[in-house]
């Protein structure tokens, strides 16, 4: 682009946090408006596949984010009454089969990282920031302050302000709830920190994998359970009620569960977005993320969606004779993709919860890895 585009982002998560670093690293003008009140020890657990991190590559954090997650060797998908193993998988050769590793991490030491490297990029962050609405190439700001530049870039999550001006519509509620919670990795509790993954059963499944050195175990119970819609990060939840929504589960299943009740136990009921035709208004307001896509987190790819986008993104831009040029390079590589995992990642939810367990993989796996998602390249794919 012959001139450096002014470029406005609301949301302050891993998506707009990434794009932000890219595009100021490729010389923009970067203004990011955060919501909360500060950036900090938010969230859980985030899994990153190796597309996601190749996207870290990009803007240099990649050997940072895995020193200070865990590369797991190994994974297993296990049955929900007797715990056997029905599909073990084997991770110690991600970066040589795909030329980045695969890691887990708390959401805030990733963030911490993005954080450092958008200020070394330059970019002005600004917390309690929360916009409300938007026009033109112009947010507005729920304290009346308007922010305007060349190009607005909504990665403000499913509850998005910018995407009302792409549909009206909120999300919907998947049928699917969540608990979380992160438990202190003690001697009965090792076992499933060094061999993570899924348990998986009629309606219900539950993810574990360490972070944080392998001192904390990062757990999600997933349940389909109607009637309860609250979505949100910090909805404090019942361990009673986390124990009878998994009753005659096997004893590592309990043994996970008895420990969420000594410390902070949270649900949330799991909302998505359908697919939108367009992803450009004006050609000056565009989305990433959660807030262009927001899918099921059953093929664990929210995050890697939002940092492919937010890399593709910066890439058209810089190398674009205009915004508008961009924005249309940008969704032409987008689109495609992120409606793909969407689907895919409901249909997964089926897979891993289906009524005959036994059967799981019997027809062919298709998971992450078997549909070929690990092997997209953001820093070179075309545009």
């Amino acid at each position: 682009m012959s001139g450096r585009a002014d470029i406005v982002i609301a949301g302050g998560g891993i998506g707009g946090m990434t794009a932000a670093v890219a595009m100021a690293q490729a010389g923009f003008q970067v203004t990011l408006l955060e919501a909360a009140p500060q950036f900090g020890e938010i969230g859980a657990g985030v899994t990153l596949s190796p597309n996601a991190m190749k996207g870290l590559d990009h803007i240099g954090i990649c050997e940072a984010v895995a020193a200070a997650g865990i590369e797991p060797r190994r994974q297993r998908i296990q049955h929900w009454e007797d715990g056997r193993i029905l599909r073990a998988v084997e991770r110690a050769d991600q970066r040589a089969k795909y030329g980045a590793p695969y890691v887990t991490i708390h959401r805030a030491d990733l963030h911490a990282l993005l954080l450092d490297a958008a200020r070394e990029a330059g970019v002005a962050l600004h917390t309690g920031a929360q916009v409300v609405d938007s026009e033109g190439a112009a947010v507005i700001l729920a304290d009346g302050r308007r922010f305007e530049g060349d190009l607005v870039v909504g990665a403000d999550g499913v509850k998005s302000a910018i995407r009302r001006r792409f549909e009206d519509s909120p999300a919907h509620f998947t049928g699917h709830v969540a608990w979380r919670a992160l438990l202190p990795v003690d001697e009965s509790l090792a076992p499933l920190a060094d061999y993570p993954g899924i348990h998986i059963g009629p309606g219900r499944m539950v993810t574990r994998y360490p972070v944080r050195g392998g001192t904390l175990l990062n757990c999600v119970f997933f349940a389909r359970q109607p009637g309860w819609t609250e979505e949100g990060w910090s909805i404090p939840a019942s361990v009673e009620d986390l124990s009878a929504t998994y009753e005659g589960w096997c004893d590592e299943v309990r043994a996970m569960i008895a420990a969420a009740g000594h410390g902070a136990l949270f649900k949330w009921a799991i909302h998505a977005r359908q697919p939108l035709t367009n992803w450009i208004i004006e050609d000056r307001v565009t989305l990433l993320g959660d807030a262009a896509h927001a899918m099921t987190p059953f093929l664990g790819h929210g995050a890697a969606c939002a940092i492919e986008d937010a890399v593709v993104l910066s890439r058209v831009l810089d190398d674009s004779a205009s915004v508008a040029e961009a924005l249309r390079r940008y969704v032409a590589a987008r689109h495609e993709r992120t409606s793909f995992i969407q689907a895919e990642s409901n249909a997964n939810a089926d897979r891993m919860q289906g009524q005959e367990t036994e059967s799981f993989g019997l027809a062919g796996m298709r998971d992450e890895e078997s549909l070929g998602l690990f092997t997209y390249d953001c820093r070179t794919v075309a545009v």
